[in-house]
């Protein structure tokens, strides 16, 4: 339970760091808003032509007497909504990080500058760094798809599918959306997707705590928009989190890169070492941080 706190936590001084700094939030609307209209757009679509693609794909119900075809055709009619508004608020975050790359990747580094005066950074170039990130987004859209799928088949059974089916469905939305927040800067950490998912499913109830009110604000129009700058923030603190790393903004005032002289003497080397992209001292993982035999640190590649 303290996790889910922690997550909740993180949620909102991400929101906090980001009122601190009005200018990158500001900037940080433009991916947002543009996201929103393409995806107001296609689900409106949906929502217009979804009477007709049910009608169209039950046709063993049109000998059906009034009102079983109506209330069967109505039910199918809604879930498909329901499944395509659950795919728009899980794909909504990667497709906007996708648009605002650069400025979500600056706004990362800024809040890591924040709390330990210097930010790691992959090494590589701006078109790889964008390669990735396009990959393990379509792999995540992929992963997201399937469980949408199951959910709604789920959504059939009685009772379960209107009451246990959605719960589930928000738990999954808000992991999903950890991850792809997450990403921004563990990426930065050449950590690769299956070691980010690995550290998140260790620690899943850190993930749902902040991912699940993030899904839940997203039902809600330009709640979105608004928060993402936060929420990238957010995810950037509870990255640090799951690396053993600081969490709190803040504590190397003013940028001073030897902050971390002052505590422990070891965090200044492993700054470097992170920024040359090469494995961390044991003592900066925290114990139950990745799953076993998976470092979340990669090393260096040849």
């Amino acid at each position: 339970m303290r996790d889910l706190g922690a997550g909740f936590g993180y949620l909102l001084k991400g929101q906090r760091w980001v009122g601190r700094h009005g200018k990158r939030f500001g900037f940080g609307l433009l991916p947002g808003l543009i996201t929103l209209v393409l995806y107001a757009a296609a689900l409106i679509a949906l929502a217009l032509g979804a009477d007709d693609l049910i009608d169209w794909a039950t046709p063993f119900a049109d000998g059906w007497g009034s009102p079983w075809a109506t209330i069967f055709r109505g039910a199918l009619t809604g879930l498909l909504f329901a499944l395509g508004l659950l795919l728009a608020v899980v794909t909504f975050t990667a497709v906007t990080l996708l648009i605002g790359q650069p400025f979500y990747d600056s706004l990362s580094e800024q809040v890591d500058m924040d709390v330990a005066g210097s930010a790691p950074e992959s090494g590589l170039s701006f078109w790889r760094d964008l390669w990735i990130s396009t990959r393990d987004s379509l792999r995540i859209v992929v992963r997201a798809g399937i469980w949408g799928v199951l959910l709604f088949a789920l959504g059939f059974l009685p009772v379960v599918g209107q009451t246990v089916v959605p719960v589930i469905g928000f738990g999954v939305t808000g992991f999903f959306l950890a991850e792809e927040l997450t990403s921004v800067a563990l990426q930065r950490r050449r950590v690769q997707l299956r070691e980010r998912l690995a550290l998140l499913r260790s620690r899943r109830t850190l993930a749902w705590g902040f991912g699940v009110p993030l899904g839940l604000a997203f039902l809600v129009p330009f709640v979105a928009v608004l928060l993402m700058p936060g929420a990238v923030a957010g995810a950037t603190l509870m990255a640090r989190d799951l690396l053993g790393e600081d969490a709190d903004p803040g504590q190397a005032e003013d940028g001073d890169p030897g902050q971390a002289e002052d505590g422990d003497p070891g965090q200044a080397e492993d700054g470097d070492r992170l920024r040359d992209g090469a494995a961390p001292a044991p003592h900066m993982t925290a114990p139950g941080a990745a799953a076993p035999g998976v470092s979340p640190y990669p090393q260096p590649r040849p």
